[in-house]
């Protein structure tokens, strides 16, 4: 994200979850469905008392599950209401049958998610686990390494999701931006309200002028083409996010991409990653600058679509590539992430891709410092002077003995 001041815009101390109910009071869903869990709580009762004080028109629906949350959301959606909600880890695992259902009717719900580990054992301390699961079930997914990026992320999601009909998800790191407090930019409700528009759903199941079936069943016959329908979106929403951004940026100041290069012109070596850690990882590469070490760094902002063709143009130069993941695949192989960039540079770059290697770190809310990075970069630059890579994924911060 490059920063410039919008010149009517109003900083306010607010924590990761106050700054997402924020941006949801200036947005004002028709409809918000919850039932609250750590670290996300917070987000939709705050927005509830918003509701309660008559400061936003939202009808908000008390749901006994976040299953239920989601089935309402669903209806709510399906029947012409601009939607949103909120939940993390255990939350989101429950919704997952639903999950698959509003992205298959191609509903544009808004859903802010705080990343935290799911059990067991018991955690409730942040790392993507939650998100990562879903992976494949049809939403886009956008990544926020601080409060502001969250803020304006939530922003941004409401015209991605409306114009493309597809659902989705926000998220910070749980704890470490959800109940962290960081000086924000606040833009005006007014003005947020005309970046976001009125909702103008193409059909919807209460327009009785204009009825239709949604959901009906769907076979052998017409499924396959259904699928593909989606997935036909997901690749295409790439253009769509980027102006989305693109405008946000003439209008606010705020520029965003798919994904951020940090320091990446001339690298040699660079980590990639999503979410907080990436505001670590610009500590480390500085100082490696500042001794002469070309270190770069990529942050993953979207993470489906995921930018394959882009990023594997951006990597090219490098001679070695580490893949920071805060999410184990429990696969055998590698974590998620990697598996995405692997896929990138293998199918764009073949044989003259970088010598790529994969950490899984910050497990249910395990610290990574910038000593840990300094490690992994010191590993890089190993690696770019002929040292084999012995094993491909390895753990930061773990106790092994």
């Amino acid at each position: 994200m490059i920063q410039t001041t919008y010149s009517k815009g109003k900083l306010a101390a607010k924590t990761g979850n106050e700054v997402m109910a924020e941006a949801m009071r200036q947005i004002a869903p028709d409809v918000v469905a919850a039932y609250p869990i750590t670290p996300a709580t917070e987000i939709v009762q705050i927005f509830s008392q918003f509701v309660a004080d008559g400061l936003v028109p939202t009808e908000y629906i008390a749901v006994e599950s976040e299953h239920s949350a989601m089935t309402a959301c669903i209806g709510s959606s399906a029947a012409g209401a601009r939607t949103m909600t909120g939940t993390s880890s255990q939350g989101f695992a429950l919704m997952w049958e639903m999950l698959y259902i509003a992205a298959g009717l191609r509903l544009p719900i808004i859903m802010a998610v705080v990343n935290r580990a799911l059990s067991a054992p018991i955690n409730i301390h942040g790392d993507q686990s939650d998100t990562m699961g879903a992976r494949d079930a049809g939403w886009i997914q956008i990544y926020s390494e601080n409060s502001q990026e969250a803020y304006d992320n939530m922003i941004q999601a409401v015209r991605i999701a409306e114009k493309m009909r597809i659902p989705t998800l926000v998220t910070t790191d749980g704890f470490i931006i959800s109940h962290a407090m960081e000086v924000v930019e606040l833009i005006p409700d007014e003005d947020v309200k005309k970046f976001v528009g009125e909702f103008k759903p193409e059909r919807y199941l209460l327009d009785i002028k204009h009825p239709y079936t949604l959901g009906a069943i769907d076979l052998q016959d017409y499924y396959f083409e259904h699928r593909f329908q989606l997935a036909e979106a997901m690749r295409n929403a790439s253009s769509v996010i980027l102006d989305v951004a693109k405008d946000f940026a003439s209008t606010f100041g705020r520029k965003y991409d798919l994904y951020e290069k940090y320091k990446m012109d001339d690298a040699e070596t660079a980590i990639v990653v999503i979410g907080s850690a990436a505001g670590t990882a610009k500590v480390v590469v500085d100082d490696l600058r500042a001794k002469g070490v070309k270190a770069g760094l990529i942050k993953i902002r979207v993470f489906r679509p995921f930018p394959h063709k882009e990023l594997a143009a951006d990597l090219a130069k490098v001679k070695a590539l580490a893949v920071l993941d805060r999410a184990d695949s429990c696969s055998g192989g590698p974590a998620p992430l990697y598996t995405e960039v692997a896929s990138a540079l293998f199918s764009h770059l073949g044989a003259s891709a970088p010598k790529a290697v994969n950490y899984v770190y910050g497990l249910g809310g395990r610290d990574i410092n910038l000593d840990h990075i300094r490690t992994v970069y010191e590993k890089l630059e190993k690696i770019k002077a002929g040292e084999k890579i012995e094993t491909v994924v390895d753990y930061i911060n773990l106790r092994k003995e």
